[in-house]
């Protein structure tokens, strides 16, 4: 067997399709987000602006943030020293699990290595807990919503995106008896739009299932205490299990899931995703904790975040761009040629000094490649108008179409 050859042909065909992804050398400096350093490829060094980072509000760079993390590394050293079982929980642990379940207004919270871990082990784990039990889920689920469905081993179905006429007819068509999840998520990250939590809480009332959200792209951006579109739209205390991350808007690192504390005791006994994993280190989760605390009452900050990303679309629509605008702060560009889309990322970055890395396939659909650009409240005047200038010249250099692109 030529394992060799096997390789070469996998790699050939992501360079043939133009979607071989590169990874990119940036420097953050303490203080001056969204400025970075490019390292390129010879050694040489270039000051960039991060266009497409997922800092969305910059708490990677906040002052308390950072001495929260540095008086517990001081502290407690490094690393837990173990998995939550066996040595790995700590005050830093259980602090950010109370602030979790406070933001969320659940009775308990559980934390994992990321929100990918939390839910896979969570959605996978939860047919052992209710024999029978079909899971419901949305075909743009998250990759992670999406394994731990396929690794539950149990029934599941797949409603079309956001489509509640479908969900309710899937439902319909199942036995009354066997126990119901529905899996969906409250922003969806590669368009920006939002998961109609609402209507979708009253067909698991209406059919009795158990409601799961994903709010990864919403926890500290949206709400009045940055707990996510549930929150915003009135709805938390009708999800059952929800997820969140603490590597986006909240700026550091981890998952977690929020539910009932019976919910969270099951999930932890049971789920080989959080028994055999080594916790969080204790400077990680006391400087989550921290930015977690902070967002509950930093509104001004999530304003100043949706008023630049609404700046940026007005901007970019009135040059003719292909803007995708679901009225969420991610402001997408569809390019739909995974060339074209990672020959404009790399000539904004060259000659523009602006980062933002090409979504192709399989990230999102073939033929639906897009530039995604997460305007942040640090994002200033000087570095909308660079972008907007940049986009505009590139579009006009490489002849692409104006036509603005359906929401």
């Amino acid at each position: 067997m030529n394992y060799e050859a096997g390789l070469d042909a996998a790699l050939s065909q992501l360079h043939g399709e133009g979607r071989y992804r590169t990874f990119i050398d940036i420097e953050r400096h303490r203080g001056d987000f969204p400025r970075a350093t490019w390292t390129r490829p010879d050694g040489t060094k270039a000051p960039i602006t991060v266009w497409c980072g997922n800092d969305y509000l910059g708490m990677g760079q906040n002052p308390e943030v950072l001495r929260a993390m540095q008086e517990a590394l001081v502290g407690t050293g490094a690393g837990s020293g173990g998995t939550r079982n066996i040595s790995g929980t700590t005050r830093h642990h259980r602090a950010l699990e109370a602030e979790l379940a406070d933001l969320h207004a659940k009775e308990a919270a559980l934390l994992f290595t990321s929100a990918y871990v939390a839910n896979d082990a969570t959605l996978s784990t939860l047919p052992k807990l209710f024999p029978g039990l079909i899971i419901y889920s949305d075909a743009l689920n998250h990759a992670s919503m999406i394994e731990g469905v396929r690794r539950s081993g149990g029934g599941k179905r797949i409603f079309r995106h956001n489509d509640v006429a479908h969900l309710r007819a899937l439902l319909q068509a199942d036995d009354p008896a066997l126990p119901k999840l529905i899996a969906f998520e409250s922003i969806y990250s590669m368009d920006g739009d939002f998961g109609p939590i609402a209507q979708i809480c009253d067909l698991a009332e209406e059919f009795g299932a158990l409601t799961y959200i994903d709010e990864v792209h919403a926890v500290g951006m949206y709400g009045p205490r940055g707990a996510g579109v549930a929150e915003r739209d009135g709805q938390m205390g009708r999800i059952d299990i929800i997820n969140g991350t603490l590597a986006k808007a909240y700026g550091v690192f981890g998952g977690y899931i929020a539910a009932s504390a019976k919910m969270v005791d099951a999930i932890r006994s049971y789920a080989p995703g959080f028994i055999f994993t080594s916790s969080l280190p204790p400077a990680v989760a006391a400087g989550a904790a921290q930015s977690v605390k902070i967002l509950k009452t930093s509104q001004p900050l999530r304003d100043a975040q949706q008023l630049n990303a609404r700046i940026l679309k007005l901007r970019l629509k009135g040059l003719g761009l292909p803007i995708i605008d679901h009225g969420s702060h991610i402001v997408p560009v569809h390019v739909g040629n995974p060339v074209h889309c990672k020959m404009l990322s790399d000539m904004l970055l060259e000659n523009h000094g602006i980062y933002a890395q090409p979504i192709n396939f399989p990230t999102v659909p073939r033929g639906t490649e897009r530039l995604r650009f997460t305007p942040s409240p640090l994002h200033g005047t000087a570095e909308i108008d660079a972008l907007v200038r940049a986009m505009d010249s590139l579009w006009h250099e490489c002849a692409l179409n104006r036509a603005e692109a359906s929401a």
